[in-house]
């Protein structure tokens, strides 16, 4: 038994030597995530239930938080092969559409380029599950104004699972986002899809393109 313990610990610490970069979508090939995300910057601080669809490029999430020392409650639903976002009002039987960059999608993933910081235990490594093996990346992405957006991720070493991950661009600050109770697999296509109300919803074609930031524009 001893023996076996000690193959297996062995097997473990090789595989876990050389952090690379991965791609959730490509080792699941429907993806949903349920989590609590907590979102804090200057202003807005927030917990939603948050839908992810990799291969779709779709994106759903429910908001409860504040703002400017107000309450708010947000249901968005991103499209990005569409090239629409609805941010939905279940109370008044609303929506608003907006156009969406299909190019502003970006995947749970690290990319090839990142910059691996270092590879820690959550927890304790003292026992069997007490700890979780993650990755620490930090990269930079090119806006077309020719400046940077700055990125730091935690991922899980097996399965590719984000812990959490600080996003900062000129517009917004730096954006925390912490990830609880994630959940592989569609639950309810239906939450890709807007509601029936929606229908009669109209584009404005000579708006601003809007983006996953954007959105908060839209609190109440």
């Amino acid at each position: 038994m001893r023996t076996f313990v000690l193959l297996m610990c062995l097997a473990v610490g090789c595989l876990a030597q050389a952090p690379h970069p991965c791609i959730l979508a490509i080792i699941i090939s429907a993806i949903y995530l349920t989590f609590l995300s907590f979102q804090a910057n200057e202003k807005v601080n927030a917990y939603a239930k948050y839908d992810y669809d990799a291969l779709g490029e779709r994106i759903r999430f429910k908001e409860m938080g504040s703002y400017e020392n107000k309450t708010f409650g947000l249901d968005a639903l991103l499209l990005f092969r569409e090239g629409v976002m609805y941010t939905i009002n279940h109370k008044n039987r609303t929506c608003k559409k907006d156009r969406l960059k299909k190019e502003d999608f970006h995947p749970m993933e690290i990319p090839a380029d990142a910059t691996l910081l270092g590879q820690v235990i959550l927890g304790s490594s003292s026992g069997p599950g007490q700890g979780l093996l993650v990755n620490t990346w930090y990269g930079e992405r090119a806006t077309p104004t020719g400046g940077k957006d700055k990125w730091l991720s935690t991922f899980t070493e097996f399965g590719c699972i984000p812990v959490s991950t600080t996003y900062y661009t000129d517009k917004t600050g730096w954006v925390l986002t912490t990830f609880f109770n994630i959940v592989v697999g569609i639950d309810d296509p239906q939450q890709f899809f807007p509601p029936k109300f929606c229908q009669g919803a109209e584009l404005d074609a000579t708006a601003d393109a809007a983006n996953f930031y954007s959105v908060f524009k839209n609190i109440n």
